[in-house]
């Protein structure tokens, strides 16, 4: 009896070990190919997939009124890429929309929900974008038909980590801080989301390479996911089909979003049974 109990507590200690032991680039290679999926813009894509030659290594991303956009290169390449960036100037890019020359990054990059980004996190992500190949892609700069602005807010000084044991608290940083699943969810004013009064409640209008997409609402109204199993919500985030088999349309990043983690799929079904349910805009 000894014996078998003191076999499970050495399982049990070795189990927590392991979960203790994720490196920073095991930390960043999931987060990447998962919910974060900066893939999903900065990678070349086919209907295959992304190109995995060409991974972070830029493409062209939409033509609307007020922008064109381009997603830069953020491989290791010196020239052409981050390679010569530094940690920080990484990090700044990503949490606070600022280049190592001082410019401003411009949408389609969710800067409002990167500074959210937790101090461990934004680490595992340059630890990842340091060990990708380094791909010579020159990239054009996105242009904007408005002034952007002169910063997006106060420097992040640190963010810390959110409490995985908690479903609903994850669940809301999975979606907010790395999944910046509102960014697209929730309908614009003076182009920004309008998160106080309408999060999640879909209608925008996604005009790409993929043609026209109109974003779900994903709130638990009728309108949205209300009456989805967890099941299915969990479908339409992996495999993108509806309960009734009907397909969801890019840019929705399915490739990356069939790799979260199972608890990760949890905690963010778990956390949209909890937002103000919103009717279609």
């Amino acid at each position: 009896m000894f014996y078998r109990y003191f076999g499970v507590a050495i399982a049990l200690l070795m189990a927590g070990s392991s979960a203790l032991a994720e490196t920073p680039l095991e930390r960043g290679r999931y987060l990447m190919n998962s919910i974060v999926a900066c893939g999903n813009c900065h990678t070349p894509q086919s209907p295959a997939g992304p190109a995995q030659d060409m991974e972070l290594a830029g493409q062209f991303l939409m033509s609307v009124e007020p922008f064109t956009a381009y997603a830069p290169n953020i491989t290791p390449d010196i020239d052409t890429g981050i390679g010569g960036w530094t940690d920080e100037q990484i990090i700044a890019a990503i949490r606070e929309g600022r280049r190592p020359d001082g410019s401003i990054i411009g949408p389609p990059m969710p800067i409002e929900f990167y500074r959210h980004m937790s101090d461990n996190d934004v680490k595992a992500i340059v630890a990842y974008l340091r060990s990708v190949p380094p791909v010579v892609n020159v990239i054009e700069r996105s242009t904007y038909n408005f002034p952007l602005p002169a910063s997006h807010g106060d420097p992040v000084v640190s963010v810390a980590e959110v409490p995985r044991n908690d479903p609903v608290e994850y669940g809301a940083y999975l979606t907010g801080g790395l999944g910046h699943c509102w960014a697209c969810h929730t309908p614009l004013v003076n182009g920004q989301p309008d998160l106080e009064n309408q999060m999640g409640a879909g209608g925008q209008v996604l005009d790409g390479p993929w043609g026209l997409s109109v974003t779900a609402n994903i709130t638990p109204h009728k309108d949205g996911i209300g009456d989805y199993s967890d099941a299915e919500i969990v479908q339409a985030i992996t495999k993108g089909f509806r309960p009734d088999g009907s397909p969801l349309a890019p840019p929705m990043a399915f490739y990356y979003y069939q790799n979260i983690a199972s608890e990760d799929l949890t905690a963010i079904v778990a956390y949209l049974r909890t937002i103000d349910p919103k009717p279609l805009p």
